[in-house]
């Protein structure tokens, strides 16, 4: 930090930036997203969640799912039928969430080829300026 800005601290800066920072954390994290965009478009079962979801362990995706219901991201419905039936869907807020998410999702759909392109630019650069 600037010696001449000493009103504000590294201290304060992430008090206030934390909880925004645990929401990011949150929201963007690898798996919360992939659960986000499989639940937008209405109500979705857990092995549904787990069939669509490719590496996602049991686990991970019960972790995941109740940080995002604690978080008023989605609800969950026990329907009580033999075996209970346990839906999950996007609240309101995360309704809005997904639609940021979705122009992401594009932008990285449109622009995968030129990230792997320039990866591999950068790759070949580093060999040869490694050797």
């Amino acid at each position: 930090m600037s010696q001449r800005n000493t009103g504000v601290t590294v201290q304060a800066v992430n008090a206030h930036a934390c909880p925004v920072r645990e929401v990011l954390d949150r929201v963007a994290g690898k798996w919360s997203v992939q659960i986000l965009v499989a639940a937008a478009y209405g109500p979705i079962r857990f092995t549904e969640l787990e069939r669509g979801i490719e590496g996602i362990s049991r686990r991970m995706l019960t972790l995941t799912l109740r940080n995002l219901e604690r978080d008023g991201l989605v609800t969950r419905t026990v329907f009580p039928t033999v075996p209970p039936k346990v839906e999950y869907e996007l609240t309101p807020v995360a309704r809005e969430l997904n639609e940021t998410l979705q122009r992401l999702t594009d932008w990285s759909e449109r622009n995968r080829v030129y990230i792997a392109e320039a990866r591999a630019a950068y790759d070949a650069g580093r060999e040869t300026a490694d050797a």
